[in-house]
């Protein structure tokens, strides 16, 4: 069984092919727990092999016939994370949709050429909301993206929707809350609610560019990985003719992770949290959801992290304890 991670050497990217690689085993075609016999991680820098146990490719996801080379004959599943993120492609209007909306035609024409329809997981973000949105989106929030980034993880979505119906590939799609604790900065938007939590943790002071009350619907990298390789394994009669998943964020304020830091820093010295509200940022994300809440994904198995203290003790755990740093990608 031949795996591919597109955005193979991003955070998201690493995380999960870790976690498949001491898996060893995934939902196959026939419906059974199968032997992964390859992975293979696709980016536009050089991915990590994993001391030789994952094949790693540098290429451009814009460039079909790259793609079409990638993914082979023997693929059975393909993890589609690749991105350009928020800010950059808004941007750069013309690298956005080269990366987020050619790039995913090019994976599913590649995948269509196949004898057998491959399981596809597409990386979708809840910034396909937008507007004048309510606190709590849900299921049922419609979509209204606001942003170019948005607009082609809605259209990817939706394409995700039609190559399933045609039997081309077993689809489906996962709307992102905000990840963290990411192990760098990013160029998106949400990057503070990272930074605030990252940099203390490791002694650094940080200028906060929100308010106090200003809230992010959060998830865990964990609860991320976990959620993939749970909707990859599900049969596709259990999602029916709805291929896009929410998953559920909590609610977290900026001054939550404050608090967080301060309950779970242990013995370490930490860096000050300084309030610097930045006009253009507050505009940014003044009107994002405070909350994600995915009833279908929850009835499905996947569970949000119960608090941000736990999202907190998790990155301290898998980022600093070893003093580990990845790679970004995301929203």
């Amino acid at each position: 069984m031949r795996v591919i991670i597109t955005g193979g050497a991003g955070f998201l990217g690493r995380k999960l092919a870790k976690a498949i690689l001491e898996r060893g085993t995934l939902t196959g075609p026939e419906g059974s727990e199968t032997p992964v016999t390859g992975l293979v991680l696709f980016d536009n820098v050089t991915p990590d092999d994993f001391g030789g146990r994952a094949e790693a490719v540098t290429g451009d996801i814009g460039d079909g016939a790259a793609v079409r080379r990638l993914i082979g004959a023997d693929a059975a599943s393909v993890f589609h994370l690749a991105a350009i993120v928020s800010a950059g492609a808004e941007e750069d209007f013309a690298l956005g949709y080269r990366v987020n909306l050619d790039g995913t035609r090019h994976v599913l024409e590649a995948c269509r050429a196949l004898a057998r329809p491959p399981r596809l997981v597409f990386a979708s973000s809840i910034a396909v909301y937008g507007g004048d949105l309510p606190d709590v989106i849900e299921d049922d929030t419609p979509p209204l993206p606001q942003t170019s980034y948005g607009i082609q993880k809605l259209v990817g979505e939706q394409l995700i929707h039609d190559y399933t119906r045609k039997d081309y590939i077993d689809g489906r799609a996962l709307r992102l809350p905000t990840i963290m604790v990411r192990p760098a900065p990013n160029r998106a938007a949400s990057t503070w609610a990272s930074s605030i939590i990252r940099e203390p943790l490791q002694g650094r002071d940080y200028d906060c560019p929100v308010e106090p009350h200003v809230a992010m619907a959060c998830l865990s990298p964990r609860r991320t990985v976990d959620a993939f390789i749970a909707v990859h394994n599900l049969p596709g009669e259990r999602l029916g003719l709805k291929r896009t998943l929410l998953l559920s964020g909590i609610r977290a304020t900026a001054a939550d992770m404050a608090d967080a830091v301060a309950h779970n820093a242990g013995n370490r010295r930490t860096g000050a949290i300084r309030w610097k509200p930045d006009p253009a940022t507050m505009r940014i994300v003044g009107g994002w959801p405070g909350e994600a809440r995915g009833a279908r994904a929850e009835a499905l198995g996947i569970a949000p992290d119960a608090t941000i203290d736990d999202i907190v003790r998790g990155f301290i755990a898998d980022d600093l304890a070893g003093g580990g740093a990845e790679g970004e990608a995301g929203r």
